[in-house]
């Protein structure tokens, strides 16, 4: 038989009418009544999008949420109207509710459903999610740290609808300041509570800073892999014994272990060396932030002569030999006796914990990282920061609410410090400073 190149038979279009039609997006075609809901959804953002993409979205999140709400109805109590023998729970009419939309509490009419008996009430896991204020705690939180005051915080929300804005509730000034506090009070709590023993912490610092006129003193930590970490925080200065040995004595209730050995890095404030020293013994190794010390003194000195003792102390620490490094610093400060006592004194005093980087063998950058209190400070700078449009502070438990709030977000901003990939080296060195055989030690033995 011949070749054929005949076509099979089509419609005027050309289309083969053996073929299933398909929409024009080239997928199946939605059942009627499915296609019927979602065209009216999107005649109804369509029909907002004039009030912005975020109004238009809320507008068919409400319609989707009803909708959702219904379903479970049906799916707890059967169908409407249709008696059911076996049911379980039964339908018992509709109440005022608030749900969390775009930064706002809106009321909302839910139903509800009652058990077949009318013993008790079934709750709806799809309004519990949409109620939940959570996400309107944290968008508080997020915008009132990021400099947005209680007074203003409606303004600076994205547009929902005029409709959807005449009915918000939770965004007065009194509604947002209660559920910052609120929620600022969980971040303090959350923070004070953090265990610490399931990491492995090779550094603390410990730091002091204010917030408006009250001091406080901050805590953070370093992890075996680089990671920094907010540990707490008190009210108080690194000179008030009581508030540093309660601060640090609580980082050891919440699991932090020294016995491997931990590295200190302080200010220098003689209470918080005792603390440590009394909380972790004498041998915990604790290094004196060079920074602190370059002020010490060089506040005894004219300003022409600290150029140069500032490149003396740091060519002294500079040296990696800890013995040679603390004979350049004991002629630094003969040389300051007889006309500048005072900057000797500062000189000599804590010299030994000045070097204690040395005696540990590191250098590079991760001496850069341990010489000095730089990375609490710069978490303490972004905590100041946040709290840069804060007027009156009412009291230290609004200072320490502000703190923790301001540690938290800053983590989110870490990066691992600097030289992390030497943190082994540190780590060995922790070891034999507090007596522990290496690796190597105990495969021999």
């Amino acid at each position: 038989m011949p070749y054929s190149h005949a076509k099979p038979p089509s419609d005027r279009s050309g289309r083969d009418p053996e073929r299933p039609r398909l929409m024009s997006t080239g997928t199946a075609p939605l059942p009627g009544a499915l296609a019927s809901r979602v065209e009216g959804h999107l005649a109804r953002f369509t029909e907002h999008m004039c009030e912005g993409l975020l109004a238009a979205s809320v507008a068919v999140g409400l319609d989707v949420m009803a909708e959702l709400m219904a379903a479970e109805v049906t799916e707890l109590a059967g169908p409407k109207g249709r008696h059911d023998r076996a049911r379980t729970a039964t339908r018992h009419g509709v109440e005022q509710g608030t749900v969390t939309l775009g930064g706002r509490r809106l009321p909302v009419r839910r139903p509800r459903v009652r058990t077949a008996d009318g013993t008790a009430e079934v709750p709806l896991a799809s309004y519990d999610a949409f109620r939940g204020s959570d996400l309107l705690a944290e968008g508080i939180v997020a915008r009132t740290l990021a400099g947005l005051s209680t007074r203003r915080y409606g303004a600076g929300l994205e547009p929902v609808g005029a409709g959807v804005d005449a009915r918000a509730a939770g965004i007065s000034r009194s509604a947002v300041s209660r559920r910052f506090v609120t929620a600022t009070s969980g971040r303090l709590t959350e923070l004070l509570a953090r265990p610490l023993g399931e990491q492995r912490f090779l550094v603390i610092y410990l730091d002091g800073f204010r917030m408006g006129d009250h001091l406080l003193v901050g805590a953070l930590g370093v992890t075996a892999d680089g990671t920094k970490v907010p540990l707490g925080v008190a009210e108080g200065t690194t000179e008030n014994t009581a508030v540093v040995t309660g601060l640090v004595t609580d980082l050891r209730e919440r699991g932090l272990d020294a016995s491997a050995g931990i590295l200190f890095v302080i200010d220098g404030g003689k209470a918080l060396r005792a603390a440590i020293r009394g909380v972790f013994g004498d041998g915990a190794p604790v290094q004196r932030c060079r920074r602190h010390k370059e002020r010490n003194v060089t506040d005894h000195l004219p300003e022409a002569e600290r150029p140069l003792m500032l490149r003396r102390l740091r060519a002294a620490w500079a040296e990696p030999d800890p013995v040679r490094a603390r004979a350049a610093l004991e002629v630094i400060a003969r040389g300051l006796a007889h006309q500048r006592p005072g900057g000797a004194a500062a000189v000599r005093e804590g010299l030994a914990e000045t070097l204690t980087v040395n005696r540990l063998g590191i250098t590079g950058s991760l001496l850069r990282t341990l010489e000095s209190t730089n990375p609490i400070e710069s978490m303490n700078e972004i905590v100041r920061d946040h709290a840069t449009r804060v007027k009156r502070w009412e009291s230290g438990e609004m200072a320490l609410r502000w703190a923790a709030a301001g540690m938290l977000a800053a983590e989110g901003q870490f990066r691992r410090v600097r030289g992390f990939g030497q943190l082994p080296v540190l780590a060995a060195a922790l070891q034999r400073a507090v007596g522990l055989p290496q690796p190597e030690e105990v495969a021999i033995a």
